[in-house]
């Protein structure tokens, strides 16, 4: 394979063209990887047992915190391998892989020990309900247990993107995805395993496709080497966290509003937590349509920011808007007058689809707004401005997304349509934020 077949050129070209051709395979693989905890929710909805389906909502959300910070973190490698693209600078980029291997080895480590050690707090502050509790544990500790390969996926997964390339990690995860299906099936259906057959496949699906991604690899000509030399802890580890920090720290506040919405929801009982559950995996599918447009972004931008061609950055960041709000329209008239059919693939308790489609419909404008929300991410996560990010993804998950979800909560007659309705209200309030902080950004370019 020539060395331009691993990397694309985003300097030059249509913009919406190469935008859009470099976010499919983004989607594709945010896709499958959605469908790991669906897939999970599923099998167990309908061969495992009803408190089944709270832990495995439940443990998912505290797996996902995790996830979405090591997400965040590499990122920062990300911006970093496209920014030392666009300048030419390819001796670069093996010392930012190096340390990346490095950092995320001593940082694996030190979540493993949390997850295993702390599961029943973890469970416990999520106010897991009792009869889902200890399955909530035994789910938090499997997963933890085989975080290491979640880690070296979104290492993997991150150095390519960097490079423009979104179509290997695509491979990775549509392998992994299989592995997680039959894994369940088999683990789940067949053995009666339950909440920790659905860990274990999913456990074995990541173990599948780190090897068979190290294997791609090995048989790929890449634009730059990696030495011994090149890992270890060195200056580059600096670099690439003060941009992937504040984007992990936001993501994982983010995360920390959604787990206290879980808490608040799971304390209405077993039929709303589980319907919650069951909403948020919609949700997930909802979602993916901007988190790949952030992604893209970041990589489009950063690589054009290092080019020095500034106007087209910001000509990336309207398309891409405008690219997201189109297909949002369709996913928010969905979500709002049918949220009850996705809702129906993961059990066949009518409680528990009409709860789901509660919160659906209060979510739904979501699928619109936050398109806007995530281009403005990922035009400023391209500059390396990620400060702004992080203050916005604070502000409004405590003081906008938290409180609105508990003072709907506690309205009498209170029901799951108000508490979804506050995330989109929060979206709203994020993109008056960003739009303050690129007329700002725009003024400081130009003077």
């Amino acid at each position: 394979m020539k060395e331009n077949q691993l990397s694309d050129d985003f300097t030059q070209g249509n913009i919406a063209g190469k935008l859009l051709k470099f976010m499919i395979p983004i989607l594709g693989a945010l896709i499958l990887q959605a469908m790991y905890g669906a897939v999970d929710l599923l099998v167990v909805g309908q061969f495992g047992t009803d408190a089944g389906i709270s832990a495995v909502s439940t443990g998912s959300n505290i797996i996902n915190l995790v996830t979405f910070v090591i997400a965040g973190l590499t990122m920062g490698v990300t911006v970093l391998i496209s920014r030392y693209l666009g300048e030419q600078a390819m001796e670069k980029i093996g010392k930012v892989i190096g340390g990346a291997i490095a950092f995320f080895f001593l940082l694996t480590a030190v979540l493993m020990a949390l997850l295993l050690l702390f599961a029943p707090n973890f469970a416990g502050w999520l106010n897991a309900p009792q009869e889902a509790y200890d399955l909530t544990v035994t789910y938090v500790r499997i997963c933890g247990a085989g975080l290491a390969f979640v880690v070296a996926y979104n290492v993997i997964s991150g150095i390519f993107r960097g490079l423009g390339n979104s179509r290997l990690p695509l491979i990775f995860v549509a392998i992994a995805c299989g592995v997680n299906i039959l894994g369940d099936l088999l683990f789940v259906a067949v053995l009666g395993m339950n909440v920790a057959g659905a860990a274990l496949a999913t456990i074995l699906a990541q173990f599948v496709s780190v090897v068979m991604s190290l294997v791609i690899i090995r048989r790929q000509q890449l634009p730059f080497s990696v030495s011994g030399k090149d890992i270890g802890f060195h200056p580059e580890i600096k670099t690439f966290l003060r941009l992937g920090f504040p984007i992990a720290l936001q993501d994982m506040l983010v995360n920390i509003s959604f787990l206290i919405l879980c808490a608040i929801v799971n304390g209405i009982g077993l039929e709303a937590s589980s319907g919650y559950g069951i909403a948020q995996k919609v949700t997930a599918f909802v979602m993916l349509i901007p988190s790949s447009l952030m992604q893209s972004m970041s990589a489009f931008v950063a690589q054009n920011v290092g080019a020095g061609k500034e106007e087209r950055a910001k000509k990336a960041m309207l398309a891409g808007m405008a690219i997201g709000a189109c297909i949002g329209v369709f996913i928010f008239a969905f979500s709002f007058f049918r949220g009850d059919l996705p809702s129906a693939l993961f059990t066949s308790d009518s409680g528990y689809i009409a709860k789901s489609a509660e919160y659906l419909k209060g979510f739904s404008p979501e699928a619109i707004l936050t398109c806007l929300v995530f281009s403005y991410i990922g035009y400023f996560n391209g500059h390396g401005k990620t400060m702004p990010v992080m203050v916005q993804g604070i502000t409004s998950s405590f003081l906008v997304r938290v409180p609105l979800s508990y003072l709907f909560s506690i309205q009498p007659g209170a029901n799951l349509v108000t508490i979804g309705l506050a995330v989109p209200i929060t979206s709203v309030y994020g993109i008056l934020f960003f739009t303050v902080c690129y007329v700002k950004f725009q003024r400081e370019l130009s003077g």
